[in-house]
């Protein structure tokens, strides 16, 4: 996350200099529109090139201007922009001087819809947005057609015969609309057809298709295909084609190109809102020794932590019940710095794993060396309620983690929901083992009524120690992003009040968020949130005091995801606050 939000700050400070700078200045004339009715002045601006002031020049005056070059074409572009928006009969007047260029806009009368005639086989009334009396506008007349034929391919109809027209009567302004449709037959996929392979074997590619042979053809099938196997992360370039039909058989052709350089270097420094200043560096060598193996090694310093890691994936280990499997591995260490204590762990983790649609399964073991050491860093509002326990412990566990992805985007949904849950069993191996069961619970509902976004987010949590003590960084703890946004990460122990916590990791805990987004201007919107947050020291104890946070925050929409920034407050103590940072929602 980090390194992301400084490449943000990089675009967002370089944009400005750029916008600001004047180095090179191209000859242009200040720019007026008068006379139109139906249209703004931006309207017209943005369909004629015209610049205004940057969002970054806030402190300038907008002055439109056109450059000197697009002048001999304007009357010509005026002319495509309202015949795109039915007015067949708009005259301009331009008006030139020195340094002006004044358009006067007769916009006469609209060619409107008069009649719309269908001839279906196929329900088109719930697409065919048009109505008669409406403004004819040539992108709207190819947006009904082009969501009729998604609709088609989306229940399987790919041998369809479409015929639209539309026959306009330049003298009475109207113009009349006809929709032919035969839909044919379900189609249905064919064989996977692969091209390219080198040095991956073609049944690492097919447990990546999800158009399987027989089922109906279905778009979004081909697209999660093409995600998965790009994301193999072994191709430099990754082609699928239905184009191909046999009686209804659709062929899915695929054409890969391995990569060229397969190793990926990644040296960065940024601002964490948990760890503060931060470098890191990564190296990965991506079709590691054939058949799209990766291995990745890792390494971060900043004051509060220092990790190293070593990653291994293996995809299509092996196949159950027609079902991939895949194969990863883990070791690293960690010198993690939490309020009142320190952990130092090295550990190891071996997994297996499968992706199905918007369900991933990972079932694993993991082994860890954890050491515990006292700190004098307690926050104004945590208190030592009981000693933490130092020494050396170490954790031998099978875990299980299941996520159901519902959600129309990773980075910035509007709609869908979320689930996940996991579980970690520690083994008892010998007498001075410690045996537990760690569950973790989470869901999100996103929904979009218009322009307004709504999330909430509810995370459950319990650690049942059944034979001696866990090491405290394995309890729970809130705090951060994506949980508590006026604490910093983690930075929540077992609540004694709705204003003060203790240094203690829980054994139950309970999240509830809750945040509205609404746009402010343009790529920027604002938001308010609400954070609840219970965590006692007993096992399945729900009875504890909550931590209640509200907050606003702004979210400016980017290439990469939005740039968030949240700042949040106790409602009961409002001395007690936290600014948090990062691309992508919380939710």
């Amino acid at each position: 996350m980090y390194y992301k939000i400084i490449v943000f700050f990089l675009l967002f400070f370089s944009a400005s200099l750029v916008s600001m700078a004047e180095e090179v200045i191209l000859p242009t004339h200040e720019i007026h529109f008068e006379g139109q009715h139906y249209f703004d002045e931006s309207v017209l601006q943005d369909a004629l090139g015209v610049k205004t002031k940057s969002f970054f020049q806030f402190w300038k005056k907008d002055m439109p201007k056109i450059e000197d070059k697009l002048l001999p074409t304007l009357k010509m572009s005026l002319e495509n922009f309202y015949d795109s928006e039915g007015f067949y009969d708009a005259h301009f007047g331009i008006r030139e001087s020195n340094t002006t260029v004044t358009v006067n806009i007769k916009e006469n009368k609209p060619v409107r819809i008069s009649d719309i005639n269908v001839s279906s086989d196929y329900d088109l009334v719930p697409l065919i947005t048009l109505k008669k009396g409406q403004i004819f506008r040539a992108k709207d007349f190819i947006k009904v057609k082009s969501n009729i034929i998604n609709s088609l391919l989306q229940k399987g109809y790919c041998s369809y015969d479409l015929d639209t027209k539309a026959y306009v009567d330049l003298e009475k302004h109207t113009v009349a609309l006809r929709y032919l449709l035969t839909k044919g037959d379900i189609c249905r996929f064919g064989e996977t057809n692969i091209k390219g392979l080198e040095s991956i074997e073609k049944k690492i590619i097919i447990s990546r298709v999800v158009a399987k042979k027989g089922e109906k053809f279905d778009p979004k099938k081909i697209k999660e295909s093409y995600n998965k196997v790009y994301g193999l992360d072994a191709f430099d370039s990754v082609m699928i084609s239905t184009d191909r039909k046999f009686y209804n058989n659709v062929p899915i052709d695929i054409t890969v190109k391995e990569l060229s350089k397969p190793y990926h270097y990644e040296v960065g420094a940024g601002y964490d809102t948990f760890v503060g200043a931060r470098v890191h560096g990564l190296i990965t060598k991506r079709n590691f020794l054939g058949n799209a193996k990766k291995i990745t090694l890792k390494a971060s310093w900043s004051q509060k932590e220092q990790l190293l890691t070593l990653d291994f994936f293996k995809p299509l280990l092996f196949t159950l019940f027609d079902y991939g499997i895949d194969f990863g591995a883990q070791i690293g260490y960690s010198n993690l710095e939490y309020t009142g204590f320190k952990e130092k762990k090295t550990f190891g983790k071996l997994y297996l794993e499968h992706n199905e649609g918007r369900l991933n399964l990972r079932a694993g073991l993991g082994l860890e060396n954890i050491e515990i050491s006292l700190l004098d860093n307690l926050e104004n509002n945590q208190v030592l309620k009981q000693a933490v326990k130092e020494g050396t412990f170490t954790l031998f566990y099978p875990y299980i983690n299941a996520v159901y992805d519902a959600r129309d985007s990773k980075l910035n949904p509007r709609y869908g929901y979320y689930l996940s849950a996991y579980m970690e069993y520690g083994i008892p191996y010998n007498a001075k083992a410690s045996a537990y069961v760690k569950t973790l619970l989470e869901g999100r509902l996103i929904h979009t009524f218009g322009d307004l976004t709504l999330a909430g987010v509810a995370k459950f949590g319990v650690v049942d120690q059944t034979k001696n003590e866990v090491p405290e960084s394995k309890l729970l703890f809130a705090g951060g992003s994506y949980f508590n946004r006026a604490y910093g990460y983690n930075e929540i122990g077992v609540i004694l009040s709705p204003t003060a916590d203790s240094i203690q990791g829980g054994s139950s805990m309970l999240n509830f968020s809750f945040e509205a987004d609404y746009p402010i201007w343009g790529n920027l919107y604002g938001a308010i949130f609400t954070d609840n947050t219970m965590l006692t020291d007993k096992s399945y104890d729900f009875s504890g005091e909550y931590i209640n946070t509200a907050g606003l925050g702004v979210r400016y929409m980017t290439p990469i995801g939005p740039f968030k920034l949240d700042v949040g407050w106790n409602i009961h103590d409002t001395s007690q606050y936290g600014i948090s940072f990062q691309i992508g929602q919380s939710f």
